[in-house]
């Protein structure tokens, strides 16, 4: 209706701070969370898993992905204005009131929560251990120089779920999926920290980017190399076929590029870079998919 156009406009100008604040401008987050916990799906079924879970986990993933983005930016409230990549987030310039972020992280953890009555209570005791990871990391950079080793962690936590569900169990290759996911997202956010680096070391913000030095790239390469080897293993114990070997070779030949592009350590070259991993964790998931489908 042409008179409600102004109004659905004010609306939606009004609602825009809360996407952004969480991140619905930037769904890369969510791919990078959504992609090791489809790999763990796929495998735990060896194949199409029942759409319910799958609904309910992708489902899982936005509202957890998105009450993560909340608490991180509450938490990193008093840094952001301090930093260039972030000083325009609402919480930092003020757009949104801190009791309204807190309101809409509960809200989010509230609705993530009412999809556990669809799961087995396995899973449900993991969901735990997963909510307590994604709430307490935006406070690990001030304690640790590996918030991005803990950020893997919490972003592995559909792995185990995934196979709780599936299967009711937690098998080998869901550890071993599991130390694949974490290692892979310790690279790509340890790429993602040089942006910041500049501005962590004038504000005391720890990282793996800052830790590492001037070894960074190298540290980075073998983090992801050892990734590749983790994902190899699980593929010979699986018996899966050549198709997932090609999503391998793909995801090493993205992580070469990467690594050729933020030489000079340019941020714009290190976002590239880090977005690409959405590439990286698709090629991984086509192999997986077509290795099944060819059973």
């Amino acid at each position: 209706m042409p008179n409600g156009q102004p109004q659905l406009k004010a609306l939606l100008k009004k609602l825009d701070p809360y996407f952004r604040l969480m991140r619905l401008d930037r769904p890369i987050g969510t791919l990078l969370l959504l992609w090791p916990t489809l790999w763990a799906l796929w495998i735990a079924a060896e194949g199409l898993p029942d759409i319910k879970t799958l609904i309910v986990f992708v489902l899982g993933v936005f509202l957890m992905r998105s009450a993560g983005c909340v608490i991180n930016d509450i938490a990193d409230r008093g840094f952001d204005g301090h930093v260039a990549r972030t000083r325009n987030r609402p919480l930092a310039s003020k757009e949104v009131p801190v009791p309204h972020a807190y309101a809409l992280f509960f809200a989010l953890i509230g609705l993530a929560a009412l999809l556990l009555l669809a799961l087995k209570p396995l899973t449900v005791k993991l969901a735990f251990v997963a909510v307590f990871l994604a709430t307490t990391y935006p406070f690990m950079k001030r304690y640790t120089w590996l918030p991005q080793v803990y950020l893997g962690m919490a972003f592995a936590m559909g792995i185990p779920m995934a196979f709780a569900e599936v299967r009711g169990e937690i098998p080998a290759e869901a550890w071993l999926l599991f130390i694949a996911a974490i290692l892979w997202t310790t690279a790509y956010d340890t790429i993602y920290a040089l942006i910041d680096r500049p501005y962590d070391l004038k504000i005391g913000v720890k990282s793996t980017a800052i830790l590492f030095g001037e070894l960074d790239r190298v540290i980075t390469g073998i983090i992801q190399a050892l990734f590749l080897f983790v994902m190899l293993l699980l593929g010979l114990k699986l018996g899966l076929n050549w198709w997932y070997y090609l999503g391998l070779l793909t995801a090493a030949a993205l992580f070469l590029w990467q690594l050729a592009i933020i030489e000079e350590r340019d941020p714009e070259q290190c976002f590239r870079a880090f977005v690409s991993n959405n590439w990286v964790g698709m090629a991984i998931f086509v192999g997986i998919l077509a290795a099944y489908l060819a059973r």
